[in-house]
């Protein structure tokens, strides 16, 4: 199908998943505010407070209904209640997400590495694909929250560098066939966002970890030294300004498949890949499909 500018968000419907904090809950006020129909999903409803709040304060309207990523139950009823209530869907971003709560793979279980992958990973695809027969009917958007720690690993991070180098393959797979029927897909890359909590193990007491790491605690006060030595005015950057990036890539004609967020987290990414944009990558593979790059 023709692919229509996206530039004007007037009437698109959007929906966003994990906004009771951080990134999701930024995203969800800045395409309110830049006039998407914005449906915020969040798991638990009673944790919506301070979305509510936010979007009370800065006069943007948005529908919080609940949507758990890892019960396609809930994925399902409510896409559903999405088309019965605005009869279109035109956007997606993927973005509720969980972090480490282990210091290292011995220390951790199949059971926990199971549980990030469900959230971070599994929960991506199932919301993805129950989505993209909407988003084919309005040559929509899928949009994932992706992660530097999805191109470079992270010491003291595999599980969610795993769900994270999944998802990048995942998407880098289905971009190409997704344009060829008319659906953008995108992966924005945050590098370190301090003010979500997320990245620096933000669940648990860093003292406990250390306690818990073992043989390897030498090694991890070694990582724990370097990430207290990063410099945060560089390689951090806060939730709303990730959320710019998002509404940004949006409302893009052509987006990129891979998008960082700032300067640093495009400095980190090239320190491995030769095709930093994926538009390298992007264009071979719409050959794959006998379909040329699109026009610029």
């Amino acid at each position: 199908m023709s692919d229509p500018h996206p530039a004007d968000p007037a009437g698109r419907v959007l929906l966003i998943t994990g906004t009771s904090s951080g990134i999701g809950l930024a995203t969800a006020l800045a395409a309110a505010r830049a006039g998407y129909t914005t449906v915020a999903t969040v798991r638990e409803p009673a944790r919506a407070t301070a979305l509510h709040r936010a979007a009370g304060a800065a006069g943007a309207t948005v529908d919080v209904r609940r949507l758990d990523v890892t019960d396609p139950g809930s994925v399902t009823d409510c896409l559903d209640s999405v088309r019965r209530t605005y009869g279109r869907l035109d956007a997606v971003v993927n973005n509720a997400g969980v972090s480490n709560s282990d210091p290292t793979l011995e220390m951790s279980t199949d059971a926990a590495l199971r549980a990030n992958l469900d959230v971070n990973f599994f929960g991506v695809a199932t919301v993805s694909r129950a989505a993209m027969p909407l988003l084919r009917a309005t040559g929509g958007r899928l949009v994932t929250v992706g992660s530097v720690h999805g191109v470079v690993g992270q010491p003291f991070n595999e599980a969610y560098c795993a769900a994270k180098f999944a998802v990048e393959g995942f998407m880098e797979a289905l971009a190409p066939v997704a344009a060829a029927h008319g659906v953008r897909v995108s992966l924005v890359v945050p590098g370190f966002v301090p003010d979500t909590g997320f990245g620096v193990f933000p669940d648990v007491n860093r003292a406990t970890l250390q306690a818990a790491s073992g043989p390897y605690a030498p090694t991890f006060a070694g990582y724990l030294a370097w990430i207290g030595g990063q410099g945060w005015e560089s390689a951090g950057q806060p939730a709303r300004e990730v959320a710019e990036v998002v509404v940004r890539t949006l409302g893009e004609r052509h987006p990129p498949f891979r998008v960082p967020t700032n300067a640093w987290a495009a400095d980190y990414l090239a320190a491995k890949l030769a095709d930093p944009d994926g538009s390298a990558v992007q264009a071979l593979a719409r050959t794959w499909l006998g379909h040329p790059p699109p026009a610029s």
